[in-house]
């Protein structure tokens, strides 16, 4: 009971210190912040451009890897991996499970990919309870959640702040800048095998508590989150991993769910949401998968809930996607969508050129690449400053 009083009382002496900030001194940072980025976009080339809208597992920047990148344990970068991200740089690198072995290999390898071109940035799925790719290693001594439903059911956000505050301590201490978490989806569907308990709650308003409590909590440690998957998982049946998904449901259900959610989180001032590769067909009248839909990342997510800050794909690699699209048509087709990151790519070199390409013949044009970066740049900046 006292441990959860301290967190309530850290949520309250964050809040209160917000509000005591003079507006005029954010605007002031927010101004200088902008000049710098601004200033930083003129000085880049198109391809530094386009590595910045790339977050991409370590092993397809060493060309010698081929087939399933699952099966290989890069745990280190070598020269291969430098000399390729010289051609082709990155914002930013997702690390999965089996790139960490324990914490001496790890406190190795962060150093050497922050050293690869395009000074990316360190990502994880460390939600909690299944998905947690460090607490789920025997070799970390971290603390260890049963599971974000498990939390939600204690109708307490104060343990959605513990949770994301415990995992946002010991990843900061870690290395990492992003933690693609928390889930937002609202899990209503009790044939979901994807979703599940990986949410907070089958009632949105629940939901929407915990993923404030969770993001605030991350927040605290310097840690970004991004909430997912937009515009809700929760009410599928198939596993975008493997293939095709859908929701049936009609805009105006999922304004009265889903988006309840992901408009609490918009709210609170998320500064990463990431695209579901589901189709919607009763909101987009196609199958196309929300991640390549303008209408739902255009006109809903940024138009009619009014998000302005980074929207990034749920992987490319899956079958949601692969299966329907090669990597270059994927990767333009999503930025044309109006994606900002695009999130492993299945064929990396494919996707980068391109969207290279796709600027130079004038397909997309460098002011929509220009709009991206700018929001990248500015979360880097942020995130390098302690802002």
């Amino acid at each position: 009971m006292k441990k959860h009083i301290l967190w309530m009382l850290a949520v309250t002496v964050t809040a209160s210190v917000m509000i005591m900030t003079s507006c005029s001194d954010d605007d002031d940072s927010t101004g200088r912040s902008l000049d710098v980025v601004e200033q930083q976009l003129q000085q880049m080339s198109l391809r530094d451009k386009v590595g910045q809208m790339f977050y991409v597992r370590p092993e397809v920047l060493d060309t010698t890897i081929h087939g399933n990148l699952v099966e290989v344990s890069l745990q280190e970068v070598n020269d291969r991996m430098r000399t390729m991200s010289e051609d082709y740089p990155v914002g930013g690198v997702i690390l999965y499970a089996h790139n960490i072995s324990d914490e001496a290999q790890l406190a190795r390898f962060i150093p050497q990919i922050r050293s690869l071109g395009g000074n990316p940035l360190l990502c994880i799925d460390e939600e909690g309870g299944r998905v947690a790719r460090i607490a789920n290693n025997p070799n970390f001594n971290v603390e260890k959640f049963e599971s974000m439903d498990a939390i939600g059911q204690t109708h307490d956000s104060g343990k959605a702040y513990y949770c994301g505050h415990t995992i946002g301590t010991y990843l900061k201490q870690y290395g990492f800048d992003i933690d693609f978490a928390p889930v937002a989806d609202v899990n209503t569907n009790p044939e979901n095998i994807v979703i599940g308990k990986r949410a907070f709650s089958d009632d949105p308003e629940v939901a929407s508590a915990m993923v404030v409590g969770y993001l605030h909590g991350l927040q605290d440690t310097g840690i970004i989150g991004c909430i997912k998957h937009f515009p809700g998982h929760g009410d599928t049946k198939a596993d975008t991993h493997y293939g095709y998904a859908q929701s049936m449901k009609t805009w105006d259900e999922m304004r009265s769910c889903e988006m309840k959610t992901f408009m609490a989180g918009i709210g609170w001032g998320v500064q990463l949401i990431m695209t579901a590769h589901i189709a919607v067909p009763n909101v987009t009248g196609s199958d196309v998968p929300s991640t390549m839909s303008s209408y739902i990342l255009q006109d809903k997510l940024r138009g009619e809930l009014g998000y302005q800050n980074i929207i990034i794909t749920d992987a490319m690699e899956m079958g949601a996607i692969t299966q329907q699209y090669t990597s270059a048509e994927a990767a333009v087709g999503c930025i044309k969508a109006g994606v900002d990151i695009v999130l492993g790519p299945q064929n990396f070199v494919e996707a980068f050129d391109a969207v290279v390409d796709a600027v130079k013949a004038g397909t997309i044009s460098e002011e929509r690449i220009n709009q991206s970066v700018r929001r990248i740049l500015l979360m880097k900046h942020k995130i390098n400053n302690n802002i």
